[in-house]
């Protein structure tokens, strides 16, 4: 009878056939990255695949963190690794050690994907950009200090602008530790407030000796840098992420040092350009100002000024004249008026009644005026009202029957 094997026994035997198997411990494949997770242990999962196969595929964390690129669904790669099996799952995979992008190549693609997602955030966009002082007093260059760049940087400013101060901050160029030390740097310049200008850059290279500037790290220490930062990496054909973030490129180390500072003589010529257009607009302002003074000069005003007194004061006369007028008129309506309501009051006055022969009478016990006999009683004392004086009575005898005149 056969020997009957476990699943985990032939999972076993064919993972012990597979690492013992020296053309599968390091091959390389190429294929399309397709079920691509990146687990947050870090540890990458994918799959590779063409028209005819898929092979399942893991990069760990100590592998993938040097990665110069971020891999994703669809992406064509070249990896290098291992063929083993994962016994839990009893499928085999490849342990990837080393990824390339195929075709574009991995320093192109991690150059376009850090450059898409910097520009997403906004940090090449023009209003962010700062703008550089046109005289400045204090420069600050971060370069390698042994290189040929430091040297025509110097230079150049020298030559163009002696009294300019330079400060040269030293740090890495090339190589794995280059980003941290530029960064550095960049901090270093920050956080001196003497300074009006920052150069980063280097001399030429291959793109992997400049790749340093293409690093995200660098990037943000440009952006978050408070004085203007000029890059000057290479050559004018060299492109870096430094140059988009940097609020001015310069094709070259030279030309960053002439952008940053005006040449001397220039500026002298500028100066003395100025200065004669300033003396020949004072000269034809006072030429124009002393023909207005001459033209006024002559005015009849300023000639014989006591005429205008004359005529002001005629017309101040003339005006008082008119409004003593008017008020005269004013007054003698008034009084007209007022003679007519005193008449009305007159008319209608109780006094113009008495001036007539008429007399008012009055009850003596609470003052109210009799109008008729029977409003009093016999023995009742009055009070009468003549236009001149009072007397006071005691009613004797009331007739209440008797009617002087009757209303119709």
């Amino acid at each position: 009878m056969p020997e009957i094997l476990t699943v985990s026994q032939v999972t076993l035997y064919i993972k012990r056939l597979l690492e013992t198997d020296e053309a599968l411990q390091q091959v390389w494949v190429c294929g399309e990255i397709s079920n691509f997770t990146l687990h947050s242990s870090g540890h990458m999962y994918f799959t590779l695949k063409d028209e005819k196969a898929r092979l399942r595929a893991v990069m760990f964390r100590r592998e993938n963190q040097w990665l110069k690129f971020r891999p994703y669904n669809g992406l064509e790669v070249v990896v290098c690794g291992r063929i083993a099996v994962y016994p839990k799952n009893g499928e085999y995979q490849i342990y990837v050690d080393l990824m390339e992008a195929a075709g574009l190549g991995s320093l192109y693609l991690a150059f376009e994907q850090l450059k898409e997602r910097l520009a997403h955030e906004g940090l090449f966009a023009p209003e962010r950009k700062k703008p550089l002082p046109r005289l400045p007093r204090k420069i600050g260059v971060i370069t390698s200090p042994t290189g040929a760049a430091v040297r025509d940087i110097i230079k150049i400013i020298r030559r163009r602008h002696p009294r300019v101060d330079i400060l040269v901050i030293p740090a890495q160029v090339q190589g794995d530790t280059a980003p941290a030390s530029l960064v550095a740097a960049l901090q270093t310049a920050g956080s001196l407030p003497d300074l009006d200008v920052v150069i980063i850059g280097r001399g030429g290279g291959s793109a992997e000796e400049l790749w340093a500037f293409n690093d995200e790290g660098v990037a943000r220490a440009i952006a978050a840098c408070p004085h203007p930062v000029i890059s000057a990496v290479g050559h004018e054909t060299d492109f870096t992420i430094a140059d988009l973030v940097a609020d001015l490129r310069a094709p070259t180390p030279s030309g960053a040092a002439e952008l940053s500072v005006p040449e001397i003589g220039e500026l002298r010529n500028r100066i003395k350009l100025c200065t004669d257009n300033l003396t020949a607009l004072f000269s034809r302002l006072y030429a124009r100002k002393r023909a207005q003074i001459d033209r006024l000069s002559f005015h009849p005003v300023l000639r014989h000024p006591d005429r205008l007194v004359l005529a002001r004061r005629q017309q101040v006369d003339e005006g008082k004249e008119a409004l003593v007028r008017r008020m005269q008129f004013v007054l003698q309506e008034r009084r007209k008026d007022l003679e007519q309501k005193l008449a009305q009051l007159e008319m209608v006055s109780p006094l113009a009644v008495l001036n007539r022969g008429y007399s008012i009478c009055y009850r003596d016990a609470d003052g109210r005026v009799v109008r008729e006999a029977a409003e009093v009683d016999p023995g009742e004392g009055l009070r009468i009202t003549f236009r001149r004086g009072q007397i006071y009575a005691r009613v004797e005898t009331v007739k209440k029957d008797v009617t002087l005149w009757t209303k119709k």
